[in-house]
This record gives C-alpha cells, sequence and structure tokens, in this order.
C-alpha cells in the first residue's frame, strides 16, 4: 500500500496542479460509508452551462451583496462576479484561496465562517453541501447564530444538499435505516491527494424537513425552490 503524508489541505492542493495544468489531477474521498470515490478536478473548475440545475437555480436566486461560503475553486464566485454582483468568497483552505486570486475573484477571504465577521451579506450561498460544514444537526443553533449576524435585513441563505436516505433502500422500496444516536446523514470523510491525505473530518448531509424543523427553531422560514433527480435539492431561508 502507497505511503501516505500528512496534509492540512489536499482538496486545495489538487485545485492548485489542475490550475498549474494537471488536466488529469483529481482527490479521493475516504469514508467508512462509500467506497472511495476518485473525483476529477475539472468539475470544479466547470463554467455555468455544466452546472446541475439546483446549482444554477441557487445562483439565480442570489441577490444583492453576496458571500459564497466554501467558494472552493471559485466557479460559483467568478459566475455571479462576472453578472456584476458584488462578490465576496470565503473559504478556510489557503490554496483554494490562491486558486480563486489567481483565476481572478475580486475579493477572497481564507476564514472559517463561524469566525468571520465585519460586513453583512444579502445573500449567504452554501452550495455543493456547503451546509456540511457544519459537521452535525446538532451544530444548527450556531449555524443560524452565525449566520444571522452576517445577514443584512431581509437577506437570505441559499443552500443545496442531499438527502442520504436513498442509501437505506430496500428491494421492496422501503427504507431501514439503522438505529443510532447519530442522524443518518452525518459523515466522516478523509480527502486524500497524490501522496497526501487529510485529518478525519465531519460533514453532514440534510434532508429538507430536518433542514426546514431546524430553520423554525431558529425563527427563521425554509422554503424549497427546487429538487434534483437524486434527493437532493435547493432550499432558500430568511429570518422571520
Amino acid at each position: 500500500m502507497e505511503k501516505r503524508f500528512h496534509h492540512n489541505d489536499p482538496l486545495g492542493l489538487a485545485y492548485k496542479a489542475y490550475l498549474d495544468g494537471n488536466a488529469q489531477a483529481y482527490f479521493t474521498l475516504h469514508s467508512d460509508m462509500f467506497d472511495d470515490d476518485e473525483v476529477p478536478v475539472s468539475y470544479f473548475f466547470r463554467e455555468y452551462a455544466d452546472m446541475p440545475e439546483i446549482e444554477k437555480c441557487a445562483l439565480r436566486n442570489a441577490y444583492g451583496k453576496v458571500l459564497d461560503v466554501g467558494a472552493g475553486s471559485g466557479s460559483h464566485s467568478l459566475y455571479l462576479q462576472e453578472k456584476g454582483y458584488d462578490l465576496t468568497a470565503l473559504d478556510i483552505s489557503p490554496l483554494a484561496c490562491e486558486v480563486m486570486d489567481s483565476r481572478g475573484v475580486r475579493s477572497v477571504v481564507c476564514q472559517d465562517f463561524f469566525l468571520y465577521s465585519g460586513q453583512r451579506f444579502d445573500t449567504l450561498l452554501f452550495l455543493m453541501n456547503g451546509i456540511g460544514l457544519i459537521e452535525s444537526c446538532g451544530n444548527f443553533p450556531s449555524f443560524f447564530a452565525s449566520a444571522s449576524k452576517l445577514l443584512s435585513e431581509g437577506g437570505c441563505i441559499i443552500l443545496d444538499s442531499s438527502d442520504l436516505l436513498y442509501l437505506f433502500e430496500e428491494d421492496d422500496g422501503s427504507f431501514v435505516v439503522p438505529l443510532t444516536d447519530a442522524y443518518y446523514g452525518e459523515v466522516s470523510f478523509r480527502v486524500s491527494c497524490d501522496t497526501y491525505i487529510s485529518d478525519a473530518f465531519n460533514w453532514v448531509y440534510v434532508d429538507f424537513q430536518t433542514l426546514s424543523d431546524a430553520a423554525t427553531i431558529a425563527g427563521f422560514t425554509c422554503e424549497l425552490l427546487q429538487e434534483g433527480e437524486h434527493y437532493d435539492y435547493v432550499a432558500r431561508l430568511r429570518k422571520k
């Protein structure tokens, strides 16, 4: 087995490799819930025309001053910037921020969402299951508290996610979810690129009803904007 070395930002390494000319660059997602998944980095550099419909829906519904949270390689940010939006791209990965800067995103902030402050925005955008950064459903209160500090009056959160219920579908069409204390959408991942691998980190995929319930408790409305073809959706949340 190939020896792997710890790295804090293998996903950023993959973005950088692609930007530097390696068109075949990829990273691998490792999880106990899924088979190892080799992901081509080119997917993260796609144009608007190649984005899934729920992402297009999310981008169409963004307005005003926008914070793209977990902006990654910057493809969503660049699209909105080119459309004339006042756009700030936020990511915790230093290498991803370098890539976005190189690609021409004008306002890039390297910061943890939960620590970021100083401005207010009309739209907080969390795409490609960006809500996963809360790590578990138990962290919804912290998420909504942080979002409230960043939202302008009348502002909204737009996010997409997926319901992992399909993983537990039986042959007869019923669903059998294991009885555990954890929500079934909570997953632990590691990311590797070349000979480097990250520490394990937690991520969560949230079904719409669970999201809606958490939003209601936090004093937000939750509107389903569009459903995808495979248990995915995009939602808009506003403070009541």
